[in-house]
């Protein structure tokens, strides 16, 4: 029982904040170095993620496949590829560099 009403609030508050977006927009004005904070600061958590899942941070082996699949996606999405196109190329270098051994 405690489970469900866990999971019953977890979806009402993720409803509220969803719902707060569009209702608030027209009320609530950021000031324009705010809004740029924002935006900045969304570039920065998303080159964070991408620093995080690339690099290997742990103690095991290091290998030069994972990168080398990232760069493939940022250089294709750079030049503005279709996402599925970036993804599949990023998947298969990964993929093609581990069959063939590097680490």
């Amino acid at each position: 029982m405690m489970l469900a009403a866990g999971i019953i609030a977890l979806a009402l508050g993720t409803y509220a904040f969803r719902w707060a977006g569009p209702a608030l927009r027209s009320r609530i004005q950021f000031p324009d170095r705010a809004k740029r904070l924002l935006e900045v600061g969304a570039t920065v958590l998303l080159a964070a993620l991408v620093a995080v899942e690339t690099l290997p941070f742990t103690e095991g082996h290091l290998s030069a496949a994972l990168p080398a699949g990232v760069l493939v996606a940022g250089i294709l999405a750079w030049r503005r590829y279709p996402l599925l196109l970036v993804i599949l190329a990023a998947a298969a270098t990964t993929a093609g560099l581990r069959a063939l051994g590097v680490s």
